[in-house]
């Protein structure tokens, strides 16, 4: 490698649970609890971001603020906010453990970016406590990035360009345009380019197809070509350089990008 410095990844759909169905099964499940049904689809649209913003952000969507209008007798307040993260952070913490394994390939090209001289950093809208379960779980799987921050970390998640930042100068980069951010959702992408640093977004494992390895495996090959060509035209409308289908894929367009470093480009 000639000029990148550091790979900043995102966790869930990106590095770890294939299709990133653990935040969406305790968000579809919280809301169940408090007679709010919610599909897969709305609970999807803004992943990525903080726990306690996507949940506002959730309930800020008119199906879902009547529904709460109807079975409460108010709009949705700061403090049901409050309430629905208090609830929703034990929740997420019993679903984590089962939806924790590193997508594969992911461990294996995380060692060869280390072996040429990459620092390895990563980010996550979960909190501290959800991020050191899938942290622990990772290391066992063979997965270690030095760096692992959330928003909890500097006060504030996506589309802030915060956590990318302390890396940066925990890392002690030359520029962040020597880093590149790798993620599956729209606020990864935002995140990465508020920070100043190239972008690839991940398809095929992640939060816009949504579904683990072995169902998207299952599909019709037209169909799977579908949903990850979708996938992919919703990244880059979001503004990322490249989409791949996932980490394991990596390396050519880490290599692009350096040389594209070399002859003076920035993101």
């Amino acid at each position: 490698m000639k000029r990148l410095e550091a790979v900043i990844f995102d966790w869930a759909g990106t590095t770890v649970d294939h299709g990133s169905l653990a935040p969406v099964r305790a968000i579809t499940e919280l809301f169940r609890r408090h007679e709010v049904p919610l599909s897969d689809a709305d609970a999807r649209r803004d992943m990525g971001i903080y726990k306690k913003d996507h949940i506002r952000r959730i309930l800020a969507m008119p199906g879902v603020e009547s529904q709460w209008l109807e079975r409460t007798g108010h709009s949705p307040s700061e403090q049901d906010v409050e309430k629905l993260f208090a609830e929703f952070a034990p929740l997420q913490m019993t679903i984590l453990e089962e939806y924790s394994s590193v997508i594969a390939g992911v461990a294996e090209v995380s060692q060869k970016l280390r072996g040429r001289g990459l620092r390895l950093g990563s980010t996550t809208g979960y909190t501290r406590p959800m991020l050191d379960v899938l942290v622990k779980h990772a290391a066992s799987e063979g997965y270690r990035p030095e760096l692992a921050y959330c928003p909890d970390d500097v006060n504030g998640g996506r589309p802030h360009p915060w956590m990318c930042l302390r890396i940066a100068l925990e890392f002690r980069l030359s520029s962040t345009t020597a880093a590149v951010k790798i993620g599956d959702t729209i606020g990864d992408v935002e995140e990465g380019l508020n920070a100043g640093m190239w972008v690839i977004g991940i398809a095929a494992t992640g939060n816009e197809v949504g579904l683990s390895a072995s169902d998207l495996a299952a599909l019709p090959e037209d169909e799977r070509r579908r949903r990850i060509e979708a996938a992919r035209t919703v990244l880059m409308q979001a503004g990322a350089h490249y989409v791949i289908d996932s980490v394991a894929h990596c390396e050519p367009v880490l290599d692009e990008i350096d040389d594209r470093l070399a002859a003076g480009e920035k993101p």
